[in-house]
């Protein structure tokens, strides 16, 4: 029976690089439900639909195909209609976008089987807001990850930069204070950590630190 794990955490915490690194070395299937949200944001900025507009957003939802594939490394590539959109939801906007869409409940309803069908047919740590309370509530291991807000925006600084992208760490640290409140506080799934699961600060760890406390939690819990 395949083996799920339930990594939950806000914004900036590291979940999609720490699960990534930790994915590959149990050989797990990484499950990046981010950017699921972040597709749905992409389409919803092109066809000019407002997150808050319910009927204009299950119209979209009508009109688009999400899906995940993944390449022979085991590295998730996500589509939009056919498209492979990866690289283009990385941006501070797109984020914004994700956690405005991200409060929609038919947004949620649409994604919700897509993400429990890829835990059902392989062992996968899948990372989000709310993979613990509400896709995966059933994860063998649950994990909520957190740092310091401050640490978070230097984290997401450091990686916007490092991919040539123009940014302000000051206008970081707002974004990720903002998505903080905004995941925390929407009536849909709200970010909190799960029943039963382990909390990880990784304020004071560097990146392997971090991966190796990960890997050590999922070994005592499976």
């Amino acid at each position: 029976m395949p083996v799920a794990i339930a990594l939950d955490g806000p914004a900036g915490a590291g979940k999609s690089s720490i699960a990534k690194r930790a994915a590959k070395i149990l050989d797990f299937i990484y499950v990046d439900t981010g950017a699921l949200y972040r597709t749905i944001g992409l389409a919803a900025s092109r066809n000019n639909v407002e997150p808050k507009t319910s009927p204009e957003i299950d119209k979209l939802l009508s009109q688009i195909t999400v899906d995940l594939t993944f390449n022979d490394k085991n590295e998730q590539i996500v589509l939009l209609n056919g498209e492979d959109v990866s690289g283009l939801i990385r941006t501070p906007e797109a984020s914004m976008m994700a956690s405005a869409i991200s409060a929609v409940p038919s947004v949620r309803a649409y994604l919700l089987d897509l993400q429990r069908n890829m835990a059902k047919s392989h062992n996968v740590i899948m990372d989000g807001r709310d993979i613990g309370t509400v896709v995966l509530p059933d994860a063998k291991v649950k994990i909520f990850l957190t740092a310091s807000v401050q640490a978070r925006a230097e984290r997401r600084y450091k990686e916007l930069c490092e991919k040539g992208i123009n940014v302000q760490y000051d206008d970081v640290l707002n974004d990720v204070i903002t998505r903080d409140y905004n995941d925390s506080h929407r009536e849909t799934a709200p970010l909190k950590p799960a029943d039963g699961c382990v909390i990880v600060d990784t304020t004071e760890l560097d990146f392997e630190q971090s991966v190796e406390k990960i890997i050590s939690v999922i070994k005592e819990n499976i």
